[in-house]
């Protein structure tokens, strides 16, 4: 007699918890309270998206803070956050949707959304399931914390790892499922440009946040972010459904940590609409 065999989804383990992040629990809520506590942000009300830095907390946690900070104003209530970022471990072709029933940190478990994952692998290329690329990377898990912490345990993740794709084709069927849940949000994990001087890296990363404020894409692409395709997706998403994007902080890496001569980039955006839904 012969079984029918379901696979089972797993639970992600946390990878980077104690090297970019605080394996204990208190420390780590403890960090990301300090950190929003610092952030500076104006007001904001119709938040939809976000961009924020994927870096170790020591470095871009601050910055990162002032995308949560904003999320944190929103109203508590059930919500399921597409989580965006560039896969730097494995090889990804297309956007790889990590099939798990949750993602966990040291603050606990991140239930995924996993009937949202199935409508966007079913939607085909560039959509399939693999969890092998998310069970190392960092882009998306150290998102996972500040989330617990701003918009608390209602949320439920759809984890999307990008490789080269098509922003055009890639955004089709993400557009849908936003735009028909109006507690849905979009969070994208990306630093800017990395490696150069700090002086360099200053004038590089201005170059493609104004491109990105003007919602001009093509300049955007031509620009050294790591989460350039995610970007790309959300800002035709968002000119699709008439988000504004507003920047909140950037700095890089020689204000954080000190050493100017080699830096990586960081910003914080926020995406809104115009009329000031929450």
């Amino acid at each position: 007699m012969y079984r029918s065999r379901v696979q089972k989804r797993l639970v992600r383990p946390p990878a980077v918890a104690g090297a970019f992040y605080p394996s204990d629990p208190n420390q780590l809520r403890q960090d990301i309270k300090y950190y929003l506590e610092t952030a500076q942000i104006p007001p904001m009300r119709g938040v939809r998206a976000v961009i924020c830095p994927h870096a170790g907390y020591i470095y871009s946690g601050l910055i990162a803070a002032a995308s949560y900070k904003v999320l944190q104003q929103l109203p508590r209530r059930p919500r399921t956050v597409y989580l965006l970022g560039p896969a730097h471990y494995l090889p990804v072709s297309g956007i790889a949707l990590g099939d798990f029933s949750a993602l966990r940190t040291p603050l606990g478990e991140v239930p995924v959304a996993t009937e949202m994952v199935d409508l966007l692998a079913a939607s085909g290329d560039p959509y399939y399931k693999d969890v092998q690329p998310h069970l190392p990377e960092h882009s998306l898990e150290v998102q996972l914390p500040f989330l617990q912490v701003t918009l608390g345990a209602e949320i439920r993740v759809v984890p999307m790892l990008f490789g080269r794709v098509d922003p055009r084709r890639a955004m089709v069927p993400l557009l849908d499922l936003v735009r028909s849940d109006p507690n849905a949000m979009i969070v994208v994990s990306s630093d800017l440009s990395h490696y150069h001087s700090y002086d360099v890296a200053r004038q590089l990363d201005q170059q493609f946040l104004n491109a990105v404020l003007a919602n001009d894409t093509v300049q955007a692409a031509r620009g050294e972010a790591c989460g350039i395709y995610p970007i790309l997706v959300l800002m035709g998403i968002a000119r699709q459904l008439g988000w504004q994007p507003a920047l909140l902080d950037r700095r890089n890496s020689g204000d954080t940590a000190g050493d100017k001569r080699q830096v990586v980039g960081y910003a914080a955006i926020a995406y809104a609409k115009n009329n000031h839904e929450q």
